[in-house]
């Protein structure tokens, strides 16, 4: 069974950018450090959403490997904070 993080040492990174959804583990890893300058090898997680915001993907570190959570919406989209500028 898969547990995901819980406490107050976890953090939630968002890509505020639209990611290419084709993009796998090493991909997305690889944007965690170019783009969110951050290790994607830390524990915590790192949400990417798709151009037509109806699918997310998640990457996550449990210590043992990479794990990459990926939800698709029937309907709707997710909502996605803007970038301020």
């Amino acid at each position: 069974m898969m547990l995901l993080p819980s406490g107050a040492n976890v953090r939630v990174h968002m890509a505020a950018s639209v990611t290419d959804m084709r993009k796998g583990l090493d991909g997305l890893a690889m944007r965690v450090q170019s783009v969110l300058r951050a290790d994607p090898f830390s524990g915590h997680l790192f949400a990417f959403r798709g151009r037509k915001a109806n699918l997310v993907k998640i990457l996550f570190w449990d210590g043992n490997g990479l794990c990459l959570f990926t939800k698709r919406l029937d309907q709707g989209s997710f909502i996605w904070p803007q970038v301020a500028g």
